[in-house]
C-alpha cells in the first residue's frame, strides 16, 4: 500500500466500463482529497447499463458519466502530465498511455481487470460478471491505496 496521489487517471479500451468504474469506486473510497477521471482510448461507447447497474449497488451513481477518449482530452486542453498516476485497465490503454506520457516522467500501472463486455448468457449472469470486475477494482483499490476515509 502507498500513499494516495493527489490525482489519478484511470483509463480501458472505450470508457464505458471498467475506467467509470475505477472513477466512481474511487470517489466513494477517497473522497475529494484527490482528483479522478477516466478515459478510453476511444469514445464511441456510451456508458455501459450494466456498469451502472453493479455500481448503483455500491451507491455509486454512473448514469451521468459521459465517455472521453485521450484524444479527447488533448482537444479540450487537459494535460496528461498534470495527472499523478495513469492506471491502465486494458492492455490497450497500457500501450496509449505509455505512447502518450513517453516524454514525461509519469507513472502507468496497469491493473489485468477482466473485461466483462459479451460475457454471460442471461441479464443476471452478465451482473454477475461485471460484479466481478467491479470487485477486482474495488480490491486493487484498496491493495494499491488503503481503505480509505469514505470505504462501504
Amino acid at each position: 500500500m502507498s500513499e494516495l496521489p493527489q490525482s489519478i487517471l484511470f483509463c480501458c479500451d472505450h470508457n464505458s466500463v471498467r475506467s467509470p468504474m475505477a472513477e466512481g469506486l474511487s470517489k466513494k473510497l477517497y473522497g475529494t482529497d484527490i482528483y479522478l477521471q477516466s478515459a478510453g482510448v476511444k469514445s464511441d461507447l456510451d456508458i455501459d447499463g450494466f456498469a451502472v447497474s453493479v455500481c448503483e449497488e455500491m451507491g455509486i451513481e454512473l448514469s451521468r458519466h459521459r465517455s472521453r477518449s485521450f484524444d479527447e482530452m488533448e482537444q479540450w486542453g487537459d494535460d496528461l502530465s498534470s495527472f499523478d498516476l495513469i492506471v491502465a485497465l486494458s492492455p490497450a490503454s497500457q500501450r496509449r498511455a505509455l505512447e502518450l506520457t513517453r516524454h514525461s516522467h509519469l507513472e502507468v500501472e496497469y491493473w489485468p481487470i477482466m473485461d466483462p463486455t459479451g460475457l454471460g448468457e442471461s441479464r443476471e449472469d452478465r451482473l454477475v460478471y461485471y460484479r466481478q470486475a467491479r470487485d477486482q477494482i474495488r480490491a486493487k483499490l484498496i491493495e494499491r491505496f488503503g481503505q480509505g476515509t469514505t470505504a462501504s
